[in-house]
């Protein structure tokens, strides 16, 4: 008997495709994520100019959340997606300046899957720790392949840094913790892992997470992809419907252009992914989900919302999320009800039938109540959103969002109410009619949410007691540090002349050290490692961009590991250290 007549049998016994599912508790996953492509970057958003069939279709067959969240930026995203919680409570506030390392006792999605037998992958950007003990293969992956840091061509991917505008073409990756030299455009890369890895586990359920570092900066994209775009006016799109009335330089619409071109290659992907599950046979009991990790970097179409990626405003924030799961349900809507990040995991645990952690706060819900269509009431959910560097600053680029109200801070710590911004989301979508003169109880009432909600947060443990990076562990050895994971003076980049430290649990032993500068240091200055109480020092007498401690003897400590060159009275901050445990 065929499966259509099987089917067929069931439906008439009154058994629905729901129940069907509940049969078959342990789904597969496959969870898309692009990086910096905004709500606007979309056909099916109303981007007229931008060519993505696979993903529009795939959205006219899904469950479309309408009033999706993120976080501003990227590595806060990808701690509460992974976790089902704020990325405060994560260690996670940044996306360098040694605050986008994640807490080694966070429980991923990738671990309560692996509760129920999974088998899990990570193909592309992971960015909340590259070394252990919070890399991916750390945190309940079985199989990853990896840029560091987040992302390419960054002084923080030490493989792809040096290769500048080449970065995403034939890049050196990580696969399961080591360095491997690939062919090819770096989205077409991760993308066929991915399809080689689902094709290796279709017989098991399995959880892959397909995390593009497109289109992110440097806008790198195949010659064939931005031909579509060469000749095409972005600004035309963005001028239509730009709440700021802005208007788009042409770097801007180069840039666009690039933009386009990358998630043209994304879509074809994704077409690619799509057509091997249906090959498969597999698509019926397999969630997809597409989402992106924040608003756009640079000035374009945004769909009619205000500002773009690092701001708190919707065009930063606001992103697509589609969900298709036909064996719950093939009814395909869109969902207005405001869901977040944090959504994903708890929503993933009821779908797999695996359980939550209970001994933690998880901020998000499951969204399966509204994917089956019940009504709920969540007028009285609320959604805390920040961005500035290093920590939260009290009440600077600060917001809280509830039922139809939104509170915004762009002011200083002691702000009175009339200096904050309140906006009526459903008659002011745009976020331009500041309505706080008079509505000021409804904007003190979210205050005092906001006012909660932050004081809990940042008194959480890890980020009190920042996460370290373990040294001298036979689970990493050796090991590099790079800049995206040093601590130090604000902005710590790509400078030379900056103060910069790695927060770090060494273990007792003798290791050499190899201190990698960005340019060649000038002769005739001195190499410091320090180390809490212990300082090692030695003469330089050559110019060179690598200097070598051999035999350091180095007790079990925890703290701060800063290196630095001392010459004419500048402290030059090594780009990268390698360090290996030699006993």
């Amino acid at each position: 008997m065929n499966i259509a007549k099987c089917l067929l049998i069931l439906l008439a016994c009154g058994i629905s495709i729901g129940s069907m599912a509940q049969k078959n508790i342990h789904p597969n996953v496959i969870l898309i994520i692009t990086d910096d492509q905004g709500f606007g970057d979309l056909g099916i958003n109303g981007n007229s100019l931008i060519k993505t069939p696979v993903i529009d279709r795939f959205a006219r067959q899904s469950l479309r959340f309408n009033d999706f969240h993120v976080s501003p930026v990227c590595a806060p995203t990808r701690s509460s997606l992974m976790t089902g919680r704020y990325s405060l409570r994560t260690g996670i506030r940044d996306t360098y300046n040694g605050g986008a390392t994640m807490a080694s006792t966070e429980i991923t999605i990738a671990e309560i899957l692996k509760q129920a037998g999974y088998r899990t992958g990570l193909f592309g950007k992971w960015h909340l720790g590259d070394n252990f003990p919070s890399r991916p293969m750390d945190q309940g992956f079985d199989e990853t392949l990896m840029h560091l840091a987040g992302g390419m061509g960054q002084v923080g991917d030490v493989t792809t840094y040096f290769q500048k505008d080449s970065s995403y073409f034939n890049p050196v990756l990580w696969k399961n913790g080591k360095k491997e030299a690939y062919k090819g455009y770096c989205s077409d890369i991760f993308a066929s892992n991915a399809i080689q890895f689902i094709e290796k586990n279709k017989s098991n359920p399995f959880f892959c997470y397909l995390s593009f570092n497109a289109p992110h900066t440097p806008l790198q994209v195949p010659d064939a992809y931005y031909q579509m775009y060469k000749n095409t006016d972005p600004s035309l799109e963005f001028e239509k419907k730009n709440p700021m009335h802005l208007k788009m330089s042409e770097q801007d619409k180069e840039d666009a252009r690039k933009v386009y071109g990358m998630v043209s290659n994304i879509d074809d992907n994704i077409g690619k992914l799509l057509k091997k599950i249906s090959d498969l046979g597999i698509e019926e009991n397999t969630i997809i989900i597409f989402m992106t990790d924040n608003g756009p970097q640079q000035l374009r179409f945004t769909a009619g919302m205000r500002d773009k990626k690092g701001t708190v405003y919707h065009g930063g924030t606001r992103v697509p999320f589609f969900l298709k799961y036909p064996a719950l349900t093939r009814e395909s809507r869109v969902i207005e009800t405001m869901a977040a990040h944090f959504d994903v995991l708890p929503t993933l645990s009821e779908l797999c039938h695996v359980d939550l952690p209970k001994d933690r706060k998880i901020d998000g819900k499951s969204l399966v109540p509204l994917m089956k269509g019940k009504k709920v009431d969540w007028s009285d959910r609320a959604l805390f959103s920040y961005w500035t560097r290093k920590y939260p600053e009290l009440y600077n680029s600060m917001a809280i969002q509830k039922a139809a109200y939104k509170l915004v801070g762009q002011t200083n710590y002691n702000a009175s109410i009339e200096d904050f911004e309140l906006y009526n989301l459903k008659n002011d979508p745009e976020e331009l009619h500041n309505i706080v003169k008079g509505n000021q109880q409804i904007a003190k009432n979210l205050k005092t949410e906001l006012d909660r909600t932050y004081q809990e947060l940042i008194q959480s443990e890890n980020l009190i007691k920042h996460p370290a990076i373990v040294i001298g562990s036979k689970k990493e050895n050796p090991l590099i540090l790079n800049r995206n994971d040093a601590d130090g003076s604000r902005g710590l980049w790509d400078q030379e002349i900056i103060f910069g430290k790695w927060n770090v649990d060494m273990r007792k032993g003798r290791y050499n050290f190899k201190f990698k500068f960005i340019k060649p240091i000038a002769a005739n200055g001195d190499m410091y490692l320090e180390t809490n109480t212990i300082i090692n020092q030695m003469k330089n007498d050559r110019k060179t961009d690598l200097i070598e401690m051999k035999n350091v003897l180095l007790p079990a400590l925890q703290g701060e590991l800063i290196p630095y060159y001392l010459i004419e009275g500048k402290m030059i901050l090594p780009f990268s250290v390698e360090i290996e445990r030699m006993d």
